[in-house]
């Protein structure tokens, strides 16, 4: 009996295989990290508010949600308790008003505010729970036919040293 010799063919090594497949994977996995991230932080700081007669008409779907709501600081409901740090007042017009309950130091601006971009959790009883307040100070001057004037004038009284 004659020994019939066998053929083989040499072993190819499958690493670089893995390694690209190691790659490719790792790549993807980031890629869809980055925007799920990107997604998450467009759809948190967009710009978009509602006004108090929208939050208003659709209260229902809004109670206990995240919401961020802008409209003018109405005078004479601001009660400040500076023991306890707790701002209230309320934003609106006169057809509709919108309490805010805001834990946190009064702003140094509050009292110039003209209008106010609040955001926090709207609750059962009506009350916007904020946890951010951002606000919108009126300009100082106003434009009168290409011309720019102050739009109030205070009275300031100096008096003479000596």
């Amino acid at each position: 009996m004659s020994e019939s010799p066998i053929l083989t063919t040499p072993k190819l090594e499958s690493e670089p295989v893995r390694k690209n497949t190691k790659f490719v994977f790792g790549a993807v996995i980031l890629f869809v990290a980055i925007g799920f991230l990107v997604y998450n932080a467009v759809g948190r700081a967009g710009a978009y508010y509602l006004t108090v007669p929208e939050l208003k008409n659709e209260a229902a779907e809004h109670i206990g949600k995240n919401v961020r709501v802008s409209g003018v600081v109405l005078d004479n409901t601001v009660d400040y308790n500076s023991a306890d740090l707790i701002l209230q007042f309320k934003i609106g017009d006169e057809n509709a008003q919108l309490p805010i309950y805001f834990n946190g130091p009064k702003p140094d601006n509050f009292s110039r505010a003209a209008e106010a971009i609040v955001e926090g959790k709207y609750g059962e009883d009506g009350v916007l729970y904020a946890h951010t307040l951002l606000l919108k100070c009126p300009s100082r001057y106003e434009e009168h036919g290409g011309e720019t004037q102050p739009v109030e004038y205070e009275e300031i009284q100096v008096n003479a040293v000596g």
